[in-house]
């Protein structure tokens, strides 16, 4: 549906992106992740329209919107903060879209009303002041308004990171659970590796003005295609060339001692058998952090730290200085070259 080809966008001499290549499908709810300054909201901005490319090409439907102004584009967009009229009411902030487009004073109404009640806004709060509101609440009438004039694509840009972590967490589910219910293309940017994770189709991993890889969460988590983005996505131990050696996996066709080795933290097993060739080595608890539903251990391998999450089963945690055999499967080690 949205298409980017070869996009590139420059700022005087600096090259903020540098041939960007994006096919997000219908419906599809598809994130741009990466640290701050990697591109990401620049290329949002140039889906928008608030940024025209230096080179390169837009299309929607396979029609090309490059040169196409912001407000004929059909894209509603909800910002990282909400870009609410703090002095407008609520009701008022959700039906200016549908003013600017000199729709009707009787389907506002009724826009307005049925977009307020799918995002669980109450007539009450429709007659408050934005100002009046929480950050959750706020971010719901962001949602409405850029959902009311029935746009083809929504866009958002960060739009949970002003809001304390419970809250996160919750409307997080909400707004997939909206998208899904609306099927609306959704465009979607962070900084948050759980965030992308756990509410996308696919994800873009951006890194310094290019992408590094584009693929489903499953795909990005488990074949990292570089080593930044194996380093970006979640917690994992880097294995040094003497550990390999020491534990054996050097013997391993495929692991190649000059590449450098990853593997993430749950891979690997404490006193845990291990299907397949798994490789084991003797090591020593340094510390434990107890979470519930998961034990995360820090152990100590000859010169080596190693940290492994275990679910929680219920057995005995081991302690500070016991020895304990890790266990692994050297198909699980993901390498890159130095």
């Amino acid at each position: 549906m949205i298409k980017l080809d070869n996009i590139g966008v420059t700022f005087g001499s600096f090259e903020a992106l540098k041939d960007i290549n994006i096919h997000v499908k219908e419906g599809e709810f598809f994130t741009f992740l990466g640290p701050s300054g990697c591109g990401k909201t620049t290329t949002l901005r140039t889906i928008t329209g608030f940024i025209t490319p230096s080179c390169g090409r837009v299309s929607v439907r396979g029609v090309d919107i490059t040169n196409t102004p912001i407000e004929k584009r059909n894209i509603g967009m909800v910002f990282q903060s909400y870009a609410l009229f703090p002095t407008m009411s609520v009701y008022e902030n959700i039906a200016f879209g549908l003013k600017v487009q000199k729709v009707g004073k009787d389907e506002i109404r009724e826009r307005v009303n049925t977009m307020a009640e799918k995002v669980d806004l109450s007539q009450e709060q429709l007659q408050k002041k934005v100002s009046q509101l929480s950050g959750g609440q706020q971010q719901r009438v962001a949602i409405a308004r850029a959902l009311v004039t029935s746009p083809e694509i929504i866009c958002l840009d960060e739009p949970l990171s002003n809001l304390d972590a419970k809250l996160r967490v919750q409307l997080r589910n909400e707004l997939k659970d909206l998208q899904k219910r609306f099927g609306i293309t959704t465009v979607y940017v962070t900084h948050d590796q759980e965030e992308a994770l756990t509410l996308s189709d696919r994800i873009a991993v951006f890194n310094k003005g290019v992408i590094e890889q584009i693929g489903r969460p499953d795909e990005i988590y488990n074949h990292s295609a570089t080593e930044f983005v194996c380093n970006f996505i979640g917690d994992i131990n880097r294995l040094s060339p003497e550990f390999l050696t020491a534990s054996g996996a050097d013997k391993v066709s495929g692991i190649d001692l000059h590449k450098h080795s990853y593997i993430r933290l749950e891979r690997m097993h404490v006193n845990d058998a291990v299907a397949g060739d798994a490789m084991t080595i003797q090591a020593e608890v340094e510390s434990y952090e107890y979470y519930g539903l998961y034990i995360k251990y820090t152990l100590k391998v000859r010169e080596q730290i190693i940290k492994v999450i275990e679910k929680n089963s219920g057995k005995p945690l081991y302690g500070t200085g016991e020895t304990v055999t890790l266990s692994f499967n050297p198909a699980d080690i993901m390498q890159y070259k130095g």
